[in-house]
């Protein structure tokens, strides 16, 4: 029994300890906030706002605010001011307490906790849009330009409507060019120019989708993108690559953007067309040097990304490819691909010309000869028959029918 009173007694020492007696002066209380209110004041943005408690006593005190965030996303803060602006999606709601901090040289004195909330927009389960992603790129006119891209809600009928909205500080635009799935829902939206600051750093751009159907009530959906983790970098510029002795020496121009040169950061690809061997390498300058097999042939390829000034964005697209090194076929089997078919087109050509001198072709393939025709006239001309049997220069050959002819017909005349 008495080591039970021990430990518990050690309990008690350690926790006052850890947490020590705040006093407080005597007589002094701490009100809570008044008038605590939440008012949506854009698209997912918030005003928190509340008034001082008129009986809470301010002489020699200091007066500030704790501030809880409790939905969508957990925050706690403090602040002088009576009101706080918060940007955050609201599609799943938003709530929040307020207390008053009462300071007073080492002493903190707290109030209550003041609730308020703001519930989830109406619309029914599974009818927002899912898998919304969006993507930005520097234009040539240094503009924002901006696409997005989404899948219909499991639960949306198939006359759903989607439309989208962004947001960026204080612009808000519809979209106006939309692309369609089968069933002729919006689901994608690209803006050629927008409002967004090309030199933005780490800005929010507020997605919004709504929708409409006649069959359910389309819940709306809302996104926060960081403007820079969202850009697709432009290709680097103007790249040069040309070999020294054995090195392989490669500059180039930062991608278009309002962002100085060393705010970006290279990948430099190289493939050695001989050994069929592929590196890519990092590189955080616009030049690099490398010593290579100067027997062998290169292509070059290089893509950038946001570096040091702001949050990394998407990888550019590669440029197109650069070749350096010699430019003799080194692969062996393109040599025998290209020999055999070369010997297959000479021996074809020489055998068509040897057929054709000694004339295989008429001999192995002769014409068809033509029918004889053999039905006679039955009353040939008695004038060219006579002639021919008196004649003098009556051939040698002639047929035993034409001498018969001639004999009966002497028979006749004489």
């Amino acid at each position: 029994m008495a080591s039970t009173i021990s430990v518990v007694l050690i309990l008690l020492w350690t926790i006052s300890l850890v947490q020590p007696h705040v006093p407080q002066p005597a007589g002094v209380q701490v009100f809570p906030p008044v008038n605590f209110t939440l008012t949506v004041s854009a698209l997912a943005r918030v005003l928190l706002h509340w008034k001082p408690n008129p009986n809470q006593e301010q002489k020699n005190y200091t007066i500030r605010y704790d501030v809880k965030i409790l939905s969508p996303v957990p925050k706690e803060y403090d602040t002088k001011k009576t009101y706080s602006i918060q940007t955050v999606a609201l599609h799943d709601g938003f709530s929040a307490h307020i207390r008053t901090l009462l300071l007073h040289n080492d002493l903190e004195m707290r109030s209550a906790w003041v609730k308020a909330k703001l519930p989830p927009p109406p619309g029914a389960p599974e009818t927002s849009v899912t898998n919304l992603s969006c993507v930005t790129h520097i234009t040539l006119s240094s503009t924002v330009a901006l696409r997005c891209t989404w899948l219909p809600g499991p639960g949306a009928p198939k006359d759903t409507k989607y439309f989208l909205f962004y947001r960026y500080e204080t612009s808000t635009e519809e979209c106006q060019d939309y692309s369609k799935d089968e069933w002729n829902r919006n689901t994608e939206c690209s803006f050629a120019t927008t409002q967004i600051d090309p030199e933005g750093i780490d800005n929010d751009i507020v997605i919004h989708v709504n929708g409409s159907s006649k069959y359910a009530a389309i819940k709306p959906f809302q996104q926060l993108f960081n403007q820079n983790a969202i850009e697709k970098v432009n290709v680097p510029r103007n790249v040069t690559v040309f070999l020294e002795q054995n090195d392989l020496l490669a500059t180039w121009e930062k991608p278009m953007s309002l962002f100085r040169k060393e705010c970006f950061e290279y990948e430099f690809y190289l493939f050695n067309l001989k050994s069929r061997n592929k590196q890519i390498l990092k590189i955080s300058s616009n030049e690099f040097r490398l010593q290579i097999d100067v027997t062998s042939r290169y292509s070059i390829q290089i893509r950038a990304n946001h570096h040091i000034c702001c949050t990394r964005g998407f990888w550019s697209d590669w440029t197109e490819s650069i070749y350096v090194g010699p430019k003799k076929l080194e692969n062996p089997i393109a040599w025998i691909l290209t020999v055999l078919c070369v010997f297959t087109c000479c021996t074809f050509l020489l055998v068509a010309m040897i057929c054709k001198i000694n004339h295989v072709w008429s001999k192995l393939f002769p014409p068809v000869p033509t029918p004889s025709n053999k039905f006679r006239d039955p009353f040939p001309n008695e004038y060219e028959r006579a002639r021919t049997c008196t004649s003098e220069t009556e051939t040698e050959f002639g047929s035993f029918t034409e001498d018969l002819t001639c004999s009966v017909l002497d028979d006749s005349v004489f």
